[in-house]
């Protein structure tokens, strides 16, 4: 099978035992990386550069990029994008875990799909272990069901996605945008003509923290907000979906309470 690279991304709130969670897991996929790249957004726990730092010594794939500076997560994955030696790029983040056979099953999709760019699957979302699934998001399968999908919300999970270098850095690469890096994205690869497919299998399982909470305010409803327009100017969406986009946002980003937000995330975003 074709060699494929790892990219994550590190800052000053990783903890190490996730972090170390998460890095067996894909150590441990039945198709391994040859390229594990890990960038540091700025200074991260002693423990956790310790860790690290001892861990390349014993795996020689792995690869640590050190930023001296927080950019954020599009800056720091724009910065190990290009480090990355293959053309097949996986993305996982250090608080969550890979799903057994991951990487084998995607790599028999691109396989089977060489003319996608970017393929994705469904993810689950835990409590304390993976085993205490407490939601899934489940996401569409064919490149015209996600082109669909994208009009109204994110069609990837972000931590199952794999990804052809080339194409996302014909795309413009990673870019700085509040909570959407990848959505936007995702919406520049569709511009650039991109296909795009989701295997139905769960490939990795996301800690549940405050993902609700930080899904709120002002902040978050102006990101999603100019994403919509950024997409109703490049005719993704018409006018009337790009205002309804902004309604809905509004109402649920900037009035509703965490509480109804929360019962209303997981009944109608998750299953």
């Amino acid at each position: 099978m074709q060699n494929f690279s790892v990219l994550m991304s590190i800052y000053k709130n990783t903890k190490l035992s996730e972090l170390r969670e998460s890095l067996e897991s894909i150590f441990a996929q039945s198709v391994r990386s040859d390229n594990v790249v890990i960038v540091f957004d700025g200074a991260v726990p002693a423990e956790v550069e310790s860790y690290l730092d001892g861990l390349a010594e014993e795996r020689p794939e792995l690869d640590l990029v050190k930023c001296e500076q927080n950019r954020g997560l599009g800056p720091a994955l724009a910065t190990g994008m290009e480090r990355c030696k293959n053309e097949l790029v996986a993305r996982m983040d250090s608080d969550d875990v890979c799903a057994d056979g991951r990487f084998e099953a995607q790599l028999a999709a691109f396989e089977e799909h060489p003319e996608c760019s970017v393929i994705g699957g469904n993810m689950s979302e835990f409590t304390d272990s993976p085993d205490n699934v407490c939601a899934v998001r489940n996401v569409p399968e064919t490149h015209g069901e996600i082109c669909e999908f994208m009009k109204k919300r994110c069609p990837f999970n972000h931590i199952t996605v794999m990804l052809k270098k080339s194409d996302v850095l014909k795309a413009g690469g990673y870019e700085a945008w509040y909570c959407n890096e990848d959505y936007y994205l995702w919406v520049r690869m569709y511009l650039s003509g991109c296909k795009f497919y989701n295997v139905q299998k769960i490939f990795a399982c996301a800690r549940v923290d405050s993902m609700v909470e930080r899904r709120g305010g002002k902040k978050y409803y102006e990101s999603e907000r100019d994403l919509f327009k950024f997409m109703y100017e490049n005719n993704v969406i018409t006018r009337k979906e790009y205002k309804k986009a902004k309604r809905v946002r509004f109402i649920a980003y900037r009035l509703l309470p965490n509480r109804i937000r929360r019962w209303a995330f997981k009944k109608f975003v998750r299953n």
